[in-house]
């Protein structure tokens, strides 16, 4: 069987559901963890050539051609100005590269993760975290494949304020998934990056969810390796002053992010469920009276 129908196969959504979820995710993820460091360029080498049996996966844009483990591959750099950064100040730009998915008001304290199924900020939020400040704003979730550029970066000058960590589960967070768990990204593994932007003082979040095979989240400003094996803190208060664009950490294979902004803010003419958008283009706009 070739490449491109193995993927048409696996694209068939029961069997899709069944192998990426009904399996022991946590198991998986814990091993895929390990197994991604082990250091070796030949074991890398055929790792990479299956993992491109199952995705379009692209390295012409990293910095490094040669990888001694998979882990280096996940989290690559990508040559400089490889991305471009929108430099307008009134525009929010995408943290990463990704797949919008469900997008658009925060009405009533709840949101969509896929057409019929919605889940409650604050559920998502966690505890500590009041989600109110988005009430009557915007959201937009942002999906990274596994073959995806898995780094993100601020989305404007700002300061993170506090970083919340709820462990959970490692479901798929794939739009098959999607569809059939309801409130799938206040069961997974997530943080909550709570930011207010350096021109007028507005909130925001960044919410990276994790998944499986995933379940490790960077922070770099807390140097933190967010994990299914963390015991704590949950909770760090902080005032760390970031530039548009900046590195803030990385996926460890591909994820989801969900942005948060409170009411004022509109989105950019190209956002709409299904486009497929990269690190530095414009996500929203800052009220024009900012």
């Amino acid at each position: 069987m070739n490449p491109f129908s193995f993927r048409r196969l696996l694209m068939q959504e029961d069997l899709n559901f069944l192998l990426t979820n009904r399996v022991p995710r946590r198991a998986l993820t814990l091993f895929m963890g390990w197994y991604s460091r082990l250091r070796s360029p030949m074991l890398t080498r055929v790792s990479i050539a299956v993992w491109r049996c199952f995705t379009d996966l692209d390295l012409s844009e990293a910095r490094q051609q040669h990888f001694n483990s998979l882990h280096e591959c996940f989290t690559r750099e990508l040559k400089p100005g490889a991305r471009r950064i929108d430099p307008d100040p009134q525009v929010l730009c995408s943290p990463c590269d990704a797949i919008v998915g469900a997008c658009g008001p925060v009405q009533a304290g709840q949101v969509f993760q896929a057409k019929g199924f919605p889940y409650s900020t604050a559920e998502l939020f966690g505890p500590s975290q009041d989600a109110s400040a988005f009430e009557g704003g915007s959201f937009i979730t942002l999906r990274l494949t596994s073959a995806m550029y898995h780094r993100f970066h601020a989305p404007t000058d700002a300061r993170i304020e506090h970083v919340s960590y709820l462990s959970g589960d490692t479901w798929n967070v794939n739009p098959i998934a999607l569809q059939r768990i309801e409130r799938l990204f206040c069961r997974n593994e997530r943080a909550v990056i709570r930011l207010r932007t350096r021109q007028g003082g507005h909130p925001l979040a960044l919410v990276p969810v994790a998944a499986i095979l995933v379940a490790s989240i960077r922070l770099h400003w807390l140097n933190v390796l967010l994990h299914l094996r963390h015991r704590g803190p949950h909770e760090w208060p902080c005032q760390e002053a970031v530039s548009k664009g900046q590195e803030l950490g990385w996926f460890e294979h591909g994820s989801t992010i969900i942005v948060f902004a409170p009411p004022g803010f509109t989105l950019a003419a190209a956002i709409q469920t299904g486009t497929t958008i990269r690190m530095g283009q414009a996500l929203m706009h800052l009220p024009s009276h900012a």
